[in-house]
């Protein structure tokens, strides 16, 4: 099975939300939740992720490094 990967579209530091535009170009919101249980502080806007999907819920987003 592939990880679905993205990049950040959009971050908001007081809410600890995000959007991720996902290869395909399908937007997902991210929650104040996903970005919790993924242990990050802040994402920066073009930053590569790897994320994962429950349903269409983003649950784990991890950050894609080189």
């Amino acid at each position: 099975m592939t990880v679905p990967q993205g990049t950040i579209r959009t971050f908001d530091v007081a809410t600890r939300t995000a959007t991720l535009l996902d290869d395909l170009l399908v937007e997902h919101a991210v929650d104040a939740e996903a970005v919790t249980a993924s242990g990050l502080m802040e994402m920066r806007i073009g930053q590569r992720v790897r994320f994962e999907l429950d349903g269409d819920r983003v649950h784990l987003v991890n950050i894609v490094s080189l």
